[in-house]
């Protein structure tokens, strides 16, 4: 062969392995490692390499079950698109996923046995070979999967002869056949899956889960317990090794005390663990399930939960919209009267304002973030200031005193703590949870008591409230 021809095709190596590993970088999420771990100080999530790693999940729990490839390409690439990073779905699902095949006619188990998965040889010809194809989609767009190995009616009520479909024997089989085969992607083991612990035997179902999970991927992924609404998985599982991080469903409820403020107890306990909120309040949900009363939530709804639960010590959190997570269309029997088909609710206004509180909570020291509403000072009517019910304030803070935060739900004026901060100079900001955008107020001596006033005295716009050591010189508040 002519050298001409050599250094051609040398040439030719030289780029495939260089767009080969460009295309790998692309799909690596932020930190450059697939696996997490608990930080050091046991309050977040971290990449492998000390990276933290913002946990901000959508529930699409039928999206293995009800969508077709193409389908689930067009809602991970729009969930990509808005930052979110894990996608929480369910392997055996809610909607009769143990016996109502998915899009392509597949079903997951064979006659109803959790120790028999209904795999056949060869790609794209079996249920599970759809889970793979929409696994190995969501991180190649940097996405974790959430992944439930079922739902919890399978585990705990009657499904198959008067009994739940799993067994501590068969619960232990299947979770090892999972975790070997998802050993290598990038996802967190969810259990539970909306139901209560009500009796040992479904406690042990569970233990045997797990140990199964960890057998089968060697303890690669982190593990938590979704479940049912008011509730936490601390209530069962707390000092439990297996259990990595405790995961609360504060639920379809507007009102913060009750329900949101449960975050800050489980922040709380100890042993430490990191905390968030699996499952709050849904957007164009009934509100507590009571759509007469109550009507259905809108953006503001969810944007509460969001600033609540972070600003209470969470970890990351978790939003979901009530026609995406049953993946609900007009071919389809609708559950609890979904507003719209999942294919326009992915873009309501809610799932792309999730991104403004990552990117707020990025902007600032990450690792060393603590609760703390005594930053806010108790106005003389104690209920507008903090507040209750849709209109509670709530702070947090970085723990060396580089910048406190105050999330103010409504536009009343509130009076602060200054020394929060450690600087002799404070910066203040105002960013806007509806756009992400920052408003520099000015700079303040660093003494006393301060009023602030929201830009808007709208009653149903929202404002964060950013305190920053000037010397600091941090980046105006969500920026990247």
């Amino acid at each position: 062969m002519p050298k001409t021809s050599i250094r051609g095709s040398t040439r030719l190596i030289l780029f495939c392995a260089l767009w080969a590993t460009l295309l790998l970088a692309s799909a690596a999420p932020a930190g450059e490692s697939g696996r997490l771990r608990v930080s050091d100080n046991k309050r977040f999530l971290v990449h492998e390499n000390g990276a933290p790693f913002f946990y901000l999940g959508d529930t699409a729990w039928e999206l293995f079950h009800r969508l077709n490839r193409e389908e689930a390409d067009k809602y991970l690439e729009n969930r990509a698109a808005k930052e979110f990073t894990v996608i929480q779905a369910v392997a055996i699902a809610e909607v009769d996923g143990h016996n109502a095949a998915n899009s392509y006619g597949y079903l997951p188990l064979v006659n109803l046995d959790p120790a028999r998965p209904a795999v056949q040889e060869g790609p794209a010809n079996d249920y599970w070979d759809h889970v793979d194809y929409i696994v190995d989609k969501a991180n190649s767009l940097g996405l974790y999967i959430g992944f439930l190995p079922t739902w919890g009616r399978y585990w705990h009520d009657a499904v198959k002869d008067g009994k739940p479909l799993f067994t501590p024997e068969n619960a232990e089989v299947y979770g090892e056949w999972l975790g070997r085969r998802y050993k290598d992607k990038q996802l967190i083991w969810i259990l539970g899956g909306d139901r209560p612990v009500e009796n040992d035997m479904q406690r042990a179902i569970l233990v045997a889960m797990a140990r199964g999970l960890e057998r089968g991927d060697g303890g690669s992924h982190l593990m938590t317990f979704h479940p049912p609404g008011g509730n936490g998985s601390s209530t069962w599982f707390h000092n439990d090794e297996w259990l990595d991080f405790n995961m609360r469903q504060n639920g379809h409820v507007a009102e913060y005390i009750g329900r949101y403020d449960k975050t800050r107890e489980d922040y709380d306990r100890t042993p430490v663990k990191p905390v968030l909120d699996g499952e709050p309040i849904y957007e164009d949900h009934p509100v507590s399930f009571d759509a007469k009363k109550l009507g259905h939530s809108i953006s503001s709804d969810v944007r509460r939960p969001l600033y609540w639960d972070l600003f209470g010590g969470a970890c990351g959190h978790t939003y979901g919209h009530h026609s995406v997570w049953q993946m609900w269309a007009p071919d389809r029997g609708p559950i609890n009267n979904p507003l719209m088909p999942w294919f326009e609710a992915i873009d309501q206004p809610g799932a792309g304002q999730m991104q403004y509180g990552r990117r707020l909570m990025e902007s600032r020291p990450f690792l060393t973030r603590v609760p703390d509403d005594s930053i806010i000072v108790t106005d003389r009517v104690p209920t507008s200031v903090p507040g209750a019910g849709r209109y509670r304030f709530v702070g947090t803070r970085d723990a060396e005193g580089s910048y406190a935060m105050v999330y103010a739900p409504i536009g009343r004026a509130f009076k602060v703590r200054m020394d929060a901060i450690k600087g002799p100079k404070v910066k203040a900001w105002w960013y806007n949870p509806r756009n992400g955008q920052a408003t520099a107020i000015g700079e303040f001596a660093n003494t006393g008591e301060r009023e602030f006033l929201p830009p808007d005295k709208g009653e149903m716009i929202d404002w964060v409230l950013v305190l920053d050591d000037a010397s600091e010189h941090f980046p105006a508040p969500g920026a990247r």
